[in-house]
């Protein structure tokens, strides 16, 4: 019998010793997002995106064990907030890296907090300046597609059609200006000129007088340059102005909720957006078709909605940090070093991506497809 008590009693020390083995410390990754105020459109499907991937990878058994937790700071669509977020989740909350912000503006509002505490940034945001120049941007990244690749989608369209004279219309946020002076500078390359350049504030609700002036200078095409309301109110008054002239957009258009809101209006309407909007008329054997349609099949089960271009940002944000994470471990030096040397060819729900220490968004045009409204829903332009 002593023998026996001995295997008991040992086994039960194991058990004991078993379930007070402390839980391995979570990773914490960090993001600032307008969940809400004006950009809460761009907050919502990226939050959404960032709490279902960490759902998963934790289902899955963490980061080598360990589990992920994901701090997310509304930085109320405010550059201040933004601010006082990436503070707190870098010096207080001691994250390996932060996802967002949301917007231009609070990207570049953010850099200095990130620079000074060398933590790698991962903008949402599409302004060119959030990461050039990459000298002064060492340790910020981007997957939102550059404005200017944008406009060049955008050109090379209006160059295959034969329409030479543009009106540009752009609202007056960070957004806005990094469009309109892509605008102006990628035109001559391609035999564009600029014949009319209206701007807009971002709580204007009627752009009629802008677009009938650009009408009247003869423009043969508009170019809208906004996100939000502003793109809505502008797709309306095309619309009812009957200019008989074809409405691009940039890719801050790809959200369904534009072609709710525009109703009949947004038929027609152009933009070079992000694959993500048209996955399932993709070929089978593209690199991105098959990431694609899980993304978007988990979101729409999970939220009943579609995550749209902006979700897709906080997607390969998340995913590249992930995936470093698995590489390198929690430290935030070598999680920076991996995004910017081993990101090659590598498909995201964005584009592929090819980062370098000379690129740290890692994207050009070919990571649009041109995109019209038909019938309600998202086409191929023809």
């Amino acid at each position: 019998m002593k023998p026996l008590r001995l295997i008991l009693g040992a086994l039960l020390l194991l058990v004991l010793t078993a379930s007070f083995v402390p839980a391995q410390e979570p990773i914490r990754i960090g993001a600032i997002l307008s969940v809400t105020g004006a950009a809460s459109f761009l907050g919502e499907p990226e939050k959404n995106t960032i709490l279902m991937l960490k759902d998963q990878i934790n289902k899955a058994g963490g980061i080598n064990g360990r589990p992920v937790e994901v701090i997310i700071e509304d930085s109320k669509s405010d550059e201040t907030q933004a601010v006082l977020a990436a503070k707190k989740l870098v010096e207080r909350d001691k994250v390996v890296a932060v996802i967002g912000p949301s917007t231009t503006g609070e990207s570049m509002a953010v850099i200095p907090t990130m620079t000074q505490n060398k933590v790698m940034l991962i903008s949402a945001a599409a302004g060119t300046g959030i990461t050039l120049p990459v000298k002064e941007r060492y340790w910020i990244f981007k997957t939102a597609q550059y404005d200017m690749s944008a406009v060049e989608a955008i050109y090379t369209t209006l160059k295959k059609k034969g329409i030479a004279k543009i009106g540009v219309i752009t609202i007056t946020t960070g957004y806005g200006d990094a469009g309109r002076k892509a605008l102006h500078e990628m035109a001559p390359k391609y035999g564009i000129t600029i014949v009319a350049d209206e701007r807009y504030g971002p709580k204007d609700a009627d752009m009629t007088t802008q677009l009938t002036k650009i009408k009247a200078a003869g423009a043969q095409a508009v170019i809208n340059w906004s996100v939000g309301p502003g793109q809505v109110v502008v797709t309306k008054n095309w619309h009812a102005l009957k200019m008989g002239i074809p409405l691009y957009q940039s890719h801050g258009w790809g959200s369904k909720k534009n072609i709710e809101l525009a109703g009949k209006a947004a038929e027609g309407v152009i933009a070079p957006l992000g694959r993500v909007v048209v996955w399932n008329k993709l070929p089978d054997n593209h690199v991105q078709k098959s990431l694609l349609k899980k993304f978007v099949t988990d979101y729409t089960a999970r939220f009943k909605g579609e995550p749209g271009q902006f979700g897709a940002h906080t997607y390969d944000s998340m995913q590249m940090i992930l995936e470093a994470l698995k590489k390198v471990g929690p430290d935030r030096s070598k999680l920076r070093d991996y995004v910017e040397n081993n990101l090659k060819k590598w498909p995201g729900a964005g584009g592929v991506y090819t980062m370098s220490p000379t690129d740290h968004c890692g994207l050009d045009k070919n990571a649009f497809e041109m995109v019209v409204v038909k019938n309600g829903d998202w086409m191929l332009l023809k």
